[in-house]
């Protein structure tokens, strides 16, 4: 990724240079001065668009967000989540109780949908990721994907969903965490569409609490169809 400057971030953000600039100003958007001119970099702008995603609580928030994501990916239609995350990469109960097996597990699992043919080569790519900015979230799940897209061994867009039995600690600052994504994606505009998608779900009421009753691949498939049906309703 590349160096942007005001107006090409404000083109690729879909505002104007004034806003990027106030934005910029008062610490709300990563950038810095060299020369006296704002400069941006891509890839920090990305990971400032994952933690926005991954930070949002409640629907006027997320709304706020995927118009930002929409912006940033064009009027690309989601994919919905079941059809992302089929039965066959979906684990219930996962037995794995640390973040090094979970991450390890969960690359085993996706790799069962054909779509990813290096497990090993997943886990330690998402393993870097966590290192650098855990995925764990308050409310008990984690968003895992590598900091890239791994297009030389994924073909496609792919996402895996595991819950565990009991929260085990998935992160340095003590996240108990017992609901896993893991999210394969082949481009970037995949990546935050997916992620945001997947944020709306969790905010939906009940959602993660009917997902935590599920008890076999099927049961937590079939949550995931009835929360994309409610959510495009």
């Amino acid at each position: 990724m590349e160096e942007l400057d005001l107006a090409q971030i404000a083109q690729y953000l879909h505002i104007t240079p004034s806003q990027v600039e106030k934005m910029a100003s008062r610490g709300r958007l990563p950038g810095r001065k060299v020369a006296g001119e704002w400069r941006f970099n891509e890839a920090e702008i990305h990971h400032w668009l994952e933690e926005r995603i991954g930070a949002s609580d409640d629907s006027a928030e997320l709304a706020r967000v995927q118009k930002v994501v929409d912006r940033v990916t064009g009027p690309t239609q989601d994919r919905a989540l079941h059809e992302l995350c089929t039965v066959d990469t979906i684990e219930v109960p996962l037995r794995a109780r640390t973040r090094g097996s979970v991450i390890r597990a969960m690359s085993e699992i996706v790799a069962r949908s054909g779509l990813l043919w290096d497990a090993g080569a997943m886990a330690e790519a998402v393993s870097s990721r966590e290192q650098m900015h855990p995925t764990a979230l308050d409310c008990g799940v984690a968003l895992m994907h590598p900091r890239r897209p791994q297009t030389s061994i994924l073909a496609d867009t792919v996402v895996g969903l595991a819950v565990s039995p009991a929260p085990i600690p998935f992160s340095d600052a003590g996240h108990m965490t017992d609901v896993f994504f893991l999210i394969c994606s082949y481009d970037d505009s995949a990546h935050l569409r997916t992620l945001a998608h997947i944020s709306r779900l969790i905010a939906i009421d009940s959602f993660l609490t009917d997902l935590r009753e599920c008890k076999t691949a099927k049961e937590a498939w079939n949550c995931l169809h009835d929360a994309d049906v409610l959510l495009t309703a």
